[in-house]
C-alpha cells in the first residue's frame, strides 16, 4: 500500500476521531441552577444547585432521583463531593455559610459544620483519597477562608491562616463549579482567585498568572492539573469575564512545568469558561455560559464542540463517562472522547 495513501488515512482517521465529541441531553429539571457535581464513577452521580436542591443517579443518568434539602430550600448548594451511592457532603455558600453530610442517599442531612461570621462565602470543597478535604471561601481580614477535615467531612476545623500571604483588595474567588481549588500532591493543594486580581496560590505564595483581571467579574474560575509529577504538573487555568462570556481574550492559560511557567493558548477557548476538566494526560474539556470546548493537546488549541450553556463538567473519579451541568437543571453527558 503506497505510503501517501496509508498518511492521508491516518489523517482522516484521526480527523474523524477529533470532530466525534458531542454533547447528549441527559435530562432537565427545569427549576435550579447546578453548579456542584460529583461524579463517583460510571453509574453514580450527584448534583446540587439553587433552592436547596440535590440530584442523584445510580443507573448511569436512566433515572434520576430530585430532593429539596428540609430547611434549607433557600440555600444554594454551590459545590457537592460524593463517595458513593448513600454517602455526600454539600457546601452552602452563607451567610451564614453550611455543611451537610448524608448517610443514607439524601434521606436525612446532618449539619457538619457551620460559620457565621461577617462576610462569609464558601467557594469550593476538594477531598483526598484518605478521607483529607478541604473547603475555602472568600477572603475574611484579607486572608482566604480555609476550613479542613480528616474524616470524610464529618468534623471540620478552621484552618490557622497566618502562614498564608494577603489578598489585594477586589481579589476573590467566583464560586462557578467548585474547581477553583483542586489537589495536586498528597497533602497540598492549589487554590485561584478573581476579580481585580486573579492569581494562583500554591505552596502558600502567590503566582502571578496572564489571565484577565482587573473587574469585578473577571479573572481565573476553575483549575485542572494533571499531576505526573509535582514539577512536571500540568495545569490549566480557565475563566475570562462572565458578564461578556463570548469573549476570548485572557480566558485561559497552561503550564507544563508545575506553575513555574505560563502559557497562551494558540486558540483559546471560545469565551468564558466557569469549569475545566482533564480527560486524559493531553485532552481536556471546558464549559461555561456560551459553549463548550475540547483540546487534545493539553490546553494549546481548543475547539468548540457546542454552544450549550453549562456551568461544571467532571469526569468520572473511577470510570471514563463525563458529566455536564447548569441552568434549569440541564444535564448532558460527552460522548465521542
Amino acid at each position: 500500500m503506497p505510503m501517501r495513501f496509508v498518511l492521508v488515512c491516518i489523517v482522516f482517521f484521526i480527523g474523524q476521531i477529533t470532530r466525534a465529541q458531542r454533547i447528549e441531553m441527559v435530562t432537565e429539571q427545569g427549576k435550579c441552577s447546578i453548579r456542584g457535581m460529583s461524579v463517583v464513577n460510571d453509574n453514580v452521580v450527584w448534583v446540587s444547585g439553587s433552592n436547596g436542591t440535590v440530584g442523584r443517579t445510580v443507573d448511569g443518568g436512566k433515572t434520576w432521583t430530585w430532593m429539596q434539602v428540609k430547611g434549607h430550600e433557600k440555600n444554594d448548594f454551590r459545590d457537592i463531593e460524593a463517595f458513593d451511592e448513600k454517602t455526600a457532603i454539600i457546601m452552602a455558600v452563607g451567610e451564614p455559610a453550611f455543611i451537610l453530610k448524608t448517610f443514607n442517599g439524601g434521606g436525612t442531612w446532618k449539619r457538619v459544620f457551620e460559620d457565621s461570621s461577617k462576610g462569609m462565602f464558601l467557594d469550593a470543597m476538594e477531598f483526598w483519597e484518605n478521607g483529607n478535604g478541604i473547603v475555602v471561601g472568600d477572603p475574611i481580614d484579607n486572608k482566604i477562608y480555609v476550613a479542613r477535615t480528616a474524616d470524610y467531612g464529618v468534623s471540620w476545623e478552621r484552618y490557622a491562616t497566618k502562614s498564608l500571604p494577603a489578598t489585594d483588595s477586589g481579589e476573590a474567588m467566583f464560586a462557578s463549579s467548585g474547581t477553583n481549588i483542586r489537589k495536586y500532591s498528597s497533602q497540598e493543594a492549589m487554590v485561584v482567585t478573581g476579580g481585580k486580581r486573579s492569581r494562583l496560590l500554591m505552596h502558600e505564595r502567590w503566582v502571578d498568572i496572564p489571565m484577565l483581571q482587573g473587574g469585578n467579574s473577571t479573572g481565573a474560575n476553575s483549575l485542572a492539573v494533571w499531576n505526573e509529577a509535582p514539577r512536571k504538573a500540568r495545569i490549566v487555568i480557565v475563566g475570562g469575564d462572565f458578564q461578556q462570556d463570548s469573549a476570548t481574550v485572557g480566558n485561559c492559560v497552561y503550564s507544563t512545568n508545575g506553575g513555574r511557567t505560563w502559557k497562551i493558548p494558540e486558540v483559546p477557548p471560545h469565551g468564558y469558561r466557569s469549569c475545566v476538566e482533564f480527560l486524559t494526560g493531553q485532552m481536556l474539556v471546558a464549559c461555561g455560559t456560551s459553549g463548550v470546548d475540547i483540546s487534545m493537546d493539553g490546553g494549546k488549541k481548543w475547539r468548540l464542540v457546542s454552544k450549550e450553556s453549562f456551568h461544571v463538567c467532571q469526569r468520572a473519579k473511577t470510570g471514563n463517562v463525563v458529566y455536564l451541568a447548569g441552568n434549569r437543571g440541564r444535564i448532558a453527558k460527552l460522548v465521542g472522547y
